[in-house]
């Protein structure tokens, strides 16, 4: 069986961090290594990791006393310590483990079936599932062709040909890190029958504007082309806030167009997501007749 291992950025997540802890304990298929990085955190989570840690010896704590990053940048930076002390393990698999979810227990034994059963399989993971009026549901951003960064493995040769997690002032560090490994042939898939449960709680419709706005720069920041973007958001309409956080990711991507704010990736990614964005428009259109003797 192949080895995997894991990598998860916390801030302050003494409430959570021993749920996703005892969650990969019960794995069927332990990792070689987990390195679990505290980020400044204050709250008593390094005193909840170590106790683990002592049990454990596959666990890891890493404390950060310093970030010069802020937001999903200073995840990045996190994420990239602990690379750097996994590199010299052997394993064949490494994933981000996000600190406020839970899994199966045979959550990465499935997920590695997966990889072993699509050899070009780079990126792969399970689907979201949120608590919704007292029962967890599916994200309705759920996408069998995007894997969601909370839960996810990479397969070694993609992490490394890709250069691993790329921090971008707005985000979407791992929707990059798809685009660079389809970009190399490198197929990216989520797994319906993997579930991947988010016990994050989400505030009010207040709280949610300012990250809407944040990842409509993002979706311009990456190269996402503009046709894409009113439907994305059109599409995510149903999600809470209803209609104004589309909007107001729209409010945000289309800001930055007008502003003709530069792209923060190099321009072959962004001709590379737009020719992909634009081909699966084209799939959704109804096809024309051109059976002999159909009318033009």
């Amino acid at each position: 069986m192949e080895r995997y291992a894991l990598m998860t950025a916390a801030h302050n997540e003494v409430g959570l961090i021993g749920q996703i802890i005892e969650s990969v304990l019960a794995q069927s298929i332990l990792p070689i290594v987990w390195v679990i990085v505290s980020d400044r955190s204050t709250d008593g989570t390094d005193e909840v990791v170590a106790s683990y840690c002592r049990e454990h010896s596959f666990l890891r704590l890493l404390r950060l006393n310093e970030n010069t990053g802020r937001g999903t940048m200073a995840k990045v930076n996190a994420l990239t310590a602990a690379y750097k002390e996994i590199v010299h393990h052997s394993y064949s698999f490494i994933g981000n483990l996000d600190a406020d979810v839970t899994l199966g227990p045979h959550y990465f034994e499935r997920l590695i079936s997966c990889f072993r059963a699509q050899p070009a399989l780079g990126i792969a993971g399970g689907m979201i599932y949120e608590r919704q009026q007292g029962e967890f549901r599916a994200r309705l951003s759920n996408n069998v062709d995007s894997v969601a960064h909370a839960a996810q493995l990479v397969r070694r040769e993609c992490y490394e040909q890709i250069g691993g997690y790329v921090g971008l002032p707005f985000g979407g560090e791992d929707w990059y890190a798809e685009i660079r490994a389809r970009r190399n042939g490198w197929q990216v898939r989520s797994f319906p029958h993997l579930r991947v449960m988010h016990h994050r709680f989400t505030g009010g419709s207040d709280s949610l504007l300012k990250p809407r706005l944040r990842e409509g720069k993002m979706d311009f920041s990456i190269g996402s082309h503009p046709l894409f973007e009113i439907i994305k958001c059109a599409r995510r309409i149903p999600e809470r806030p209803f209609f104004v956080g589309a909007a107001v990711r729209m409010l945000g991507f289309f800001a930055c167009y007008l502003d003709r704010s530069p792209r923060l990736v190099s321009p072959e990614i962004v001709d590379f997501l737009q020719q992909e964005q634009l081909g699966r428009i084209k799939a959704l259109l109804p096809r024309q007749n051109s059976a002999p003797g159909a009318s033009a």
